[in-house]
């Protein structure tokens, strides 16, 4: 389920933009950036406008220059949301890229990193993102999860969590309001065998933290903030 606000303040993308560069990872076209030795990973799980917007590509660069190896998949398999496109069909387009389905999509590229080599792997996941990776983290693939401005999740997915696991949330938010966030919060904050944390962005939307307004001083200052958040939260956890 998703809300109006998930379609807000679209991305322009770009196929070429960032440090990185595009190859195949586990079959889905994949952007990669860092160090391709790293014993450290991240996975980038995009919101509904994928892997092409220039501004999760950046904070995939930023991440990186921590020393991680980064990729954003494209799990939306070249289908981005077009709201350009008058005769768009958002509900046809849902029902194509559920977040189950991209749950199941994410298990072959985390396998596919652990066959790199790699020995500990961070996910951040934004909107439809945060959705896929709530169901990640009920699991022991991943060592640490963060979810940004998620979908509307269930109590039964916040109690299966089994990572350390941080959500970042905005004040301003239909599809998963402060309060309900707040209760997640007290769920996971019982389980004393791992860390976790929930935090509310003041005066921000839904999507803030990778589809702010670059003329926003204040909206630019709560990205930043939150991907510090993101960042400091893989060098604790992702070891």
């Amino acid at each position: 389920m998703s809300s109006s606000q998930c379609f807000e303040n679209p991305p322009n993308l770009s196929s070429t933009c960032g440090a990185g560069r595009v190859e195949e990872l586990a079959g889905l076209k994949t952007y990669v950036t860092g160090p391709s030795d790293s014993k450290r990973a991240v996975l980038l799980i995009a919101d509904v406008f994928g892997y092409e917007a220039p501004k999760l590509r950046k904070l995939a660069d930023k991440v990186a220059s921590a020393g991680f190896l980064v990729v954003v998949p494209d799990f939306l398999f070249g289908d981005p949301i077009d709201l350009s496109n008058p005769n768009f069909d958002r509900e046809a387009w849902r029902k194509i890229h559920s977040t189950d389905k991209g749950y199941e999509d994410a298990k072959p590229v985390i396998s596919a990193l652990k066959s790199k080599g790699v020995s500990a792997i961070g996910a951040a996941g934004f909107c439809w993102g945060g959705k896929v990776l709530v169901k990640l983290a009920g699991t022991e693939d991943i060592q640490a999860a963060v979810i940004l401005h998620p979908g509307r999740m269930t109590e039964d997915e916040i109690e299966a969590i089994k990572i350390p696991t941080a959500i970042l949330g905005a004040e301003i938010d239909h599809a998963s309001p402060p309060e309900e966030l707040k209760k997640f919060g007290e769920i996971m904050s019982a389980k004393t065998e791992f860390e976790s944390y929930v935090k509310i962005f003041p005066s921000v939307s839904h999507g803030w933290s990778v589809r702010y307004d670059d003329d926003n001083e204040f909206a630019v200052k709560s990205a930043e903030e939150a991907q510090e958040d993101t960042l400091k939260w893989f060098l604790k956890h992702v070891k």
